[in-house]
């Protein structure tokens, strides 16, 4: 196994991306653990709004809640019901990790970064290249 530093591109764990009916809703729950605090935003080009959810390790909780009937999240809960949506890396240079990954093969739903939540460049992997997963990278500006 490489040792972390020794990996070409530097990688955090962002968050957790939860589908959820309603931020009201999905927060409940995570107000019962304690937790006082969301804020919230519009990300227009995925058609949601986000509710973050911080913790003490610089990673956040992100509840999803789709403004279209149509949306990725409204098809996903459609599809699958709430929950899991995505896990989000943190990268230093997201069109370079777009690169490598296109490079090797790998599909991506984004092959250009866009602007994601919190003002961050964002592009998403296709789950048929991660085992399953929707895998978002995130670049902070």
């Amino acid at each position: 196994m490489t040792p972390l530093n020794d990996l070409p591109i530097d990688f955090a764990m962002d968050h957790i991306g939860v589908a959820v009916n309603s931020l009201e809703e999905g927060f409940q729950f995570y107000q019962a653990l304690g937790f006082k605090e969301i804020s919230t935003e519009i990300v227009e080009s995925e058609q949601v709004k986000v509710g973050m959810i911080e913790l003490q390790n610089n990673c956040r909780i992100e509840l999803l809640e789709s403004t279209s009937d149509d949306g990725p999240v409204a098809k996903f809960i459609a599809k699958r019901g709430t929950g899991i949506h995505h896990i989000c890396l943190r990268v230093q240079d997201v069109q370079s990790c777009i690169n490598q990954l296109k490079s090797k093969g790998y599909q991506l739903i984004h092959e250009t970064p866009k602007l994601g939540a919190h003002n961050c460049l964002i592009a998403f992997v296709h789950p048929k290249s991660t085992g399953g997963v929707l895998l978002e990278l995130s670049q902070p500006q």
